[in-house]
């Protein structure tokens, strides 16, 4: 389905035409003018300028917007995806939010007994369109991160997209979709943290600030 008005409009977390997300967005691609190389650009900014952090979650939506994400130096997918996303429309390319369940069979013994599941529930991603088609793109795992743990890092492919790969560089059973979600013009947050109090029925997260347990 070709993108509607909305994919390049603002909203309340993908606020796009903020001072701090435009900043962010200039970054990449400087003034060229192709939205391959935008996209592409603007892909490893994110993936490896935001280093993935599975403990940070917060119920407070205010830490979702994406003028927000843009100065932090950590996060885990949903927030490194709604940055994404607000940074494409900023530079012009339509864009929204993706979402999965997703089952890691290499999940750290401390992540998986905190989460007290292998599944991660609204795994989130970024749908840009490119080349007339949408492109799936997922910016979770810096490749600091996955080099340390023996994971091939996520390419940006145009035509292709890039999501989790399902085996590590060892051939080992890593990322597995089990459910997808659908796509959204924006972040769609109590939807998220209604499943995750089902998922995750002993797992704290703040109500205020993004300091507490979890997530990919």
């Amino acid at each position: 389905m070709a993108p509607g008005p909305q994919t390049l409009a603002p909203s309340w977390f993908l606020d796009s035409d903020s001072e701090a997300v435009c900043a962010y967005a200039s970054q990449a691609g400087k003034n060229n003018k192709d939205p391959i190389a935008i996209a592409e650009d603007l892909f490893y900014t994110v993936r490896d300028g935001i280093r993935y952090d599975p403990y940070q979650v917060s119920r407070d939506p205010e830490v979702y917007r994406a003028s927000a994400i843009a100065g932090a130096d950590s996060n885990w997918c949903v927030p490194k995806s709604v940055l994404l996303t607000a940074c494409a429309r900023a530079r012009g390319i339509p864009a929204r939010l993706g979402f999965a369940d997703v089952l890691n069979h290499l999940t750290s013994d401390k992540l998986s007994e905190s989460m007290g599941t292998d599944l991660f529930a609204w795994h989130g991603y970024t749908e840009l369109w490119l080349n007339d088609r949408w492109i799936k793109l997922s910016t979770a795992f810096n490749i600091e991160l996955c080099e340390r743990f023996g994971v091939a890092a996520l390419e940006f492919d145009p035509i292709n997209g890039a999501l989790m790969h399902p085996y590590d560089t060892s051939g080992r059973r890593h990322m597995e979709y089990v459910r997808e979600r659908g796509s959204y013009d924006d972040l769609p947050l109590q939807d998220i943290f209604e499943t995750f109090d089902e998922v995750y029925p002993d797992m704290a997260i703040s109500e205020t600030s993004a300091d507490s347990a979890f997530h990919g």
